[in-house]
């Protein structure tokens, strides 16, 4: 669909918006229609439910094939509800309550959407729209708080009936790095004018841009992640850049529109200044997880947050960041597809999908929160650790509030202001001091803060002989 052609429509009849949003809509979402409204329906289509339940149990393999086909029986199926959520959205039909047979009842419309100044719903002119505006579904469609609340708990019962779970994926030094042709340094210019001699694993994820002026090279394993995670969630990319520049990343990530579909937010769909917020996810923030190298910008929401390892392969990225090192483009390597921050965050993402949806837990799926198995996957990193710091925090600073301590805790690890036997981890800068020379002389580890920060990226417990302290 267009995202930046104006709305056509012009009547204020309800079957024209019908026709409207079937064609505008029908990409908005891969998710099929809500299983208690489905069984509300006659009995032919519950039979047809069932039976595209047991396709979707026998194609839950993670086969390709069998997920670009499932999704795609989503989307028809998900065009009938939007159109039920956004042109009728306040029917009791839709809801599974008898109709209402007074005709002053009708003539009542709550305008739960506008699109070009017009209720989706009625019709009607608008003057004071309210909600929330959802571009990148289309141009000028704002949806009202109420209704965006009862498409997010329709969309999560969908969702959850899938075993699907939604993943909000940041682009840049997350995804890919890209790089303006006129910030290439020297030592890259190699990029530019050798391409044919690259290796094949460079090359086939390099893209030299010149209608944007840029380069952009995508991170080892992120079609593996791709696919991989479109099985176990519904997937929205989420940037700061601007639509243009987003959409064509988006076409590199996934050139076949199988994956993501519309779901591109950028800067423009963002309701608060340099934030990025879940109020334009039409998902559930109880079921949502993102992946991000900046925390600053999820004030709101970082405890959905998994925070990834920056990812920088051009030189103008390590001095953006203020790094002196050379990039990985200049010493002519990159990350190792099978043990970088991409795989190492797929390992992760799976472990909470099967913890979400364990067969033996007994709660209410539907009141489940995946921020809560987040929490619990967090602190078995450094589980059992007890650590001291010393020459970390500046003097008189409460050693509680800083955020290597707090980092440390909610890793699972137990701190302390104090050496005895049962520490097992002084973190120090500086060998020469006190506690650092006592981890020496007791056998105990004596690593770099480094080490804590490293734990946090890999989700694991990293070797501590690769972290020393310096005198």
């Amino acid at each position: 669909m267009s995202l930046a052609a104006d709305s056509p429509v012009h009547s204020s009849s309800s079957d024209d918006f019908a026709a409207f949003l079937d064609t505008e809509l029908d990409s908005a979402s891969d998710v099929s229609p809500d299983q208690d409204e489905v069984e509300n329906e006659e009995a032919e289509g519950e039979e047809e439910v069932e039976d595209e339940e047991e396709q979707d149990e026998d194609g839950g393999d993670g086969d390709d094939h069998d997920d670009v086909g499932s999704d795609s029986s989503r989307i028809n199926k998900r065009k009938a509800e939007v159109l039920e959520a956004a042109v009728y959205p306040m029917s009791s039909a839709s809801r599974g309550e008898p109709a209402e047979t007074s005709g002053a009842s009708l003539d009542i419309c709550s305008h739960p959407g506008v699109m070009g100044g017009m209720c989706i719903r009625c019709g009607q002119t608008v003057e004071n729209e309210s909600g929330v505006a959802f571009g990148y579904i289309h141009k000028n469609l704002r949806l009202a708080d109420d209704e965006i609340a009862r498409l997010r708990d329709k969309d999560l019962k969908n969702l959850l009936r899938h075993k699907k779970l939604y993943l909000v994926l940041d682009l840049d030094h997350t995804l890919l790095n890209s790089t303006r042709l006129a910030d290439i340094s020297a030592e890259e210019l190699y990029l530019k004018d050798q391409r044919e001699v690259l290796p094949d694993a460079l090359r086939s994820n390099l893209f030299k841009l010149d209608w944007i002026h840029m380069m952009t090279k995508l991170r080892p394993f992120v079609q593996t992640i791709r696919e991989q995670s479109s099985s176990l969630f519904e997937m929205y990319i989420y940037t700061m850049g601007e639509r243009p520049y987003a959409l064509e990343m988006a076409n590199l990530l996934d050139p076949g529109g199988i994956y993501f579909h519309s779901r591109v937010i950028a800067q423009g769909d963002c309701t608060q200044r340099h934030q990025k917020g879940l109020d334009v996810v039409v998902g559930q923030e109880s079921a949502v997880l993102i992946l991000d190298d900046t925390e600053a910008v999820w004030g709101k929401h970082k405890e959905n947050l998994i925070l990834m390892e920056r990812y920088h392969f051009f030189t103008s990225s390590c001095r953006q960041f203020g790094l002196k090192c050379k990039s990985l483009s200049e010493t002519k390597s990159d990350e190792n597809e099978a043990e970088g921050a991409l795989a190492s965050v797929l390992k992760v993402l799976q472990q909470i999908h099967t913890l979400f949806f364990d067969p033996e837990r007994r709660d209410n799926i539907m009141e489940r929160d995946v921020r809560q198995v987040l929490k619990q996957v967090r602190k078995e990193i450094l589980k059992g650790c007890k650590i001291v710091f010393t020459r970390v925090f500046p003097t008189q600073f409460q050693a509680e509030n800083h955020h290597l301590w707090k980092l440390a805790e909610q890793l699972g690890a137990t701190c302390s202001t104090e050496v005895d036997q049962s520490v097992t981890h002084v973190v120090s800068m500086d060998a020469g001091t006190d506690k650092s020379r006592w981890a020496v002389k007791e056998e105990k580890f004596l690593v770099h803060p480094r080490w804590i920060e490293a734990a946090n990226y890999l989700w694991r417990k990293p070797p501590e002989e690769n972290f020393p302290v310096s005198s």
